[in-house]
């Protein structure tokens, strides 16, 4: 694509010039400071407002490029990237997307110096463009192809402010990108995928028991360890005052208590959850291999600072082995050894899982922090940006404006664009985010402390010093936490988690949250998660904060998901019409006609795939009607709509599916997939006509009601029954 010629600015750009000449800084940061155009490294972190950004995202080292060539053009083609504005081509590059601009030309340019021999772009033809592009095609994705021919569209159309950078010749002229990689975008196409049932219903049942359940065993244990380190510290400098002989006497009463009162408790000898390093104990007597001794708690238990004091270890033939070993073949070994007791797990009565060691805690504290965040990203709808953006105190609780409902609100952040600033927003949500934040406060305290910030979001582990962020470490750290779910909870042959379509664990991106949120709440409203989160609950709260102050457009992406979600609905309509699954229902002698209709249109032969670009424009019309239901699915027609005659108008845009009366209403259409609930309904209203205290007005209702489920379950609803006026004001007719 030509742009418009635009001043030279390599006539006016200094080794001293400011690379963020135009962008707007976040507060207490001094232009004077910034990073200028001829230092080897690029720092724009002072022009990035997000709180997750890694620090490795938005730098660039120019001395890491062996050939200067290369470094030169990548230096002025990123600098006009970040300073000039190209209007109906390109804005400027926001400063958070640097790496990820630095990597694709660099990319590109290693290759023109590969294949010439130098990076010199005046040689560039088209037969090298043609060679570049069936590279990238043969290792990656149409997609990415797109966003990787990007850098070489961009050095012809900035060619007027590269010096020695600029592409001369147009790359494929007439073409677009998307086309040269083979790519199709189709509109409105969300290319995050969305996690399957069988991810997130287990995923999120299982954070949530993190969070209600497990949280309380893991904050507990935490505050056990800072006490015991408190005391072992107490106890080694009091030790301190005595000679070295007295010292290894007062470590050895102290052990021999600690000891004879694990004895009088029935436990044994802790040793660790897991090998260090693999090395294993074999037990003495039995030849048993297990984890080795759990010295680091014998050690706070017997006031030994055995980091400070090396040959003070109990393990030393100076130290207490002859104890350990002696106690070991009286009671026996514990694995992880601490203290603190472990809750049962409600579904196997069994505790949860071993008692923890020091190991495992600071395992099971990422593991809290994983969960917690699948909670707030999945019942929220916030991206990730606005969830680690939470910071201590962020949670609030407040009453509508009648004073009659309380609503959780969060106080966070939204972003304008990829380097957006920061802007204040809340988000109105639903208590298992209010209690996974609660839990993440405590949680997160003691390292955000340490690394003077009041994030909800810190590295966990203390020791780690060269991050203070968790930022993108979170995909990972849910990945661990979804092997962590399969091994502790499942087995190989059943995981907790199921695994993608390939057979392989399911990856889990942050991206996946969202829209998968936004897909059950726009087509699966009433569905359930383990028995304990409605969607319509999260629905009211995600679309009140959204609708609010926040600027996330959370809204368009739920009626974008809803649109798409009708289109899937209607194609697996046809599928299954095409193969002879029946439907049932008021409506359905009309939508199979439009179904058989659309067949006829595309004389799909057997065996043969129809043309599904075509299907979605046949039935578009129809698929746009249809909701989702627990009993039935409405195409909603408001002209006829039953549930509308005791509606508003304000409320007749769209079917109330609370008041669907299913068997009545000529929009109604029952499938097989609705037939469980059904089933289920006619098996609780049997069971209540045994009651012997029912009266006969009761029991009429009762044997009504079965007839009319049972003739859903035999196929025999085929027409809307006339509607009298005792259906205006009757219940409606949900089992």
């Amino acid at each position: 694509m030509n742009s418009a010629p635009a001043p030279r600015l390599e006539n006016s750009v200094g080794n001293d010039d400011s690379v963020l000449a135009t962008a707007p800084l976040r507060p207490n940061y001094d232009r004077r400071d910034l990073s200028r155009y001829g230092d080897a490294n690029w720092d724009l972190g002072p022009a990035v407002f997000r709180e997750n950004a890694r620090r490795c995202h938005v730098t660039v080292h120019f001395d890491a490029i062996p050939d200067a060539a290369v470094a030169r053009s990548l230096r002025e083609y990123l600098y006009a990237r970040l300073n000039v504005d190209l209007p109906g081509y390109r804005p400027r590059l926001p400063p958070a997307s640097i790496r990820q601009a630095f990597n694709r030309a660099r990319r590109f340019l290693e290759f023109v110096q590969t294949e010439l021999g130098a990076c010199d772009l005046r040689r560039v033809d088209q037969v090298l463009l043609d060679r570049y592009a069936k590279l990238l095609q043969d290792g990656c994705r149409p997609a990415i192809v797109a966003l990787l021919l990007e850098v070489v569209f961009d050095l012809h159309a900035y060619r007027a402010h590269l010096p020695s950078a600029g592409l001369q010749i147009e790359p494929w002229p007439g073409r677009v990108r998307s086309h040269v990689a083979g790519y199709r975008f189709i509109a409105g196409e969300n290319l995050t995928p969305r996690m399957p049932e069988g991810v997130i219903a287990p995923l999120l049942a299982w954070s949530l028991k993190y969070v209600t359940l497990f949280a309380p065993d893991i904050l507990a244990t935490r505050n056990e360890l800072i006490r015991l380190e408190e005391r072992q510290t107490a106890l080694a400098v009091e030790d301190a005052a005595f000679p070295r002989h007295e010292r290894r006497a007062r470590r050895r009463a102290r052990l021999t208590a600690y000891l004879d009162d694990r004895r009088r408790q029935g436990r044994g000898v802790p040793v660790w959850t897991t090998a260090h390093n693999g090395i294993l104990r074999q037990d003495a007597g039995t030849g048993e291999l297990t984890p080795p001794i759990n010295w680091l708690l014998l050690h706070q238990h017997a006031g030994v600072d055995a980091c400070f004091e090396k040959k003070a270890h109990l393990q030393l033939s100076t130290g207490a082995p002859d104890l350990v070993a002696a106690a070991i073949n009286a009671i026996g070994i514990e694995t992880g050894g601490m203290d603190t007791p472990i809750s049962i797990e409600p579904d196997t009565g069994q505790p949860w899982r071993p008692r923890f060691d020091a190991k495992t805690l600071l395992h099971e504290e990422r593991m809290l922090q994983a969960a917690c965040y699948v909670v707030c990203a999945y019942l929220t709808g916030m991206r990730d940006c606005e969830v680690q953006a939470m910071r201590a105190g962020c949670l609030s609780l407040t009453r509508s404006a009648d004073g009659v409902i309380e609503r959780h609100r969060v106080h966070s952040a939204s972003y304008k664009g990829k380097s957006g600033q920061r802007e204040p927003a809340d988000w109105i949500t639903i208590a298992p985010v209010a209690a996974a934040i609660s839990v993440l406060e405590k949680l997160s305290a003691r390292s955000a402390a340490a690394r003077g910030a009041n994030t909800l979001w810190p590295v966990l582990d203390i020791g780690r010093a060269n991050k203070d962020h968790v930022s993108a470490e979170i995909v990972r750290q849910l990945n661990v936490y979804r092997d962590h779910l399969n091994a502790l909870f499942g087995s190989n042959d059943e995981p907790v988690i199921a695994p993608g379509p390939t057979g392989a664990p399911w990856r889990i991106t942050t991206r996946q949250f969202r829209r998968t949120i936004a897909w059950h709440i726009a087509n699966r409203p009433f569905g359930t998660i383990a028995g304990m989160i409605q969607y319509k609950h999260a629905s009211v709260a995600a679309f009140e904060g959204y609708a609010g102050s926040s600027r996330s457009g959370f809204r368009a992406e739920v009626e974008a998901e809803r649109r798409l979600g009708q289109i899937e609905d209607i194609l697996a309509y046809f599928d299954d019409h095409q193969i002879g699954a029946g439907l049932s229902g008021p409506a359905a002698a009309r939508i199979g006609r439009t179904l058989d209709a659309a067949a006829g249109e595309l004389q799909p032969l057997p065996g043969m795939i129809v043309d599904r670009g075509r299907l979605r424009a046949l039935l578009a019309t129809t698929a746009h009607t249809l909701h989702a239901g627990v009993l039935a699915d409405c195409f909603f027609d408001p002209s006829s709509a039953v549930c509308l005659r005791r509606a508003t108008e304000r409320d007749r845009a769209a079917p109330m599916i609370a008041l669907c009366e299913p068997t009545r209403c000529p929009n109604a259409c029952i499938t097989t997939r609705h037939r469980p609930a059904w089933a289920r309904a006619s098996d609780d209203a049997k069971a209540l006509l045994k009651e012997k205290r029912l009266s006969e007005l009761q029991r009429t209702a009762l044997t009504q009601d079965i007839r009319r489920i049972e003739a859903v379950l035999d196929g025999a609803v085929k027409s809307a029954a006339p509607i009298g006026r005792s259906d205006l004001h009757g219940s409606a007719d949900v089992p």
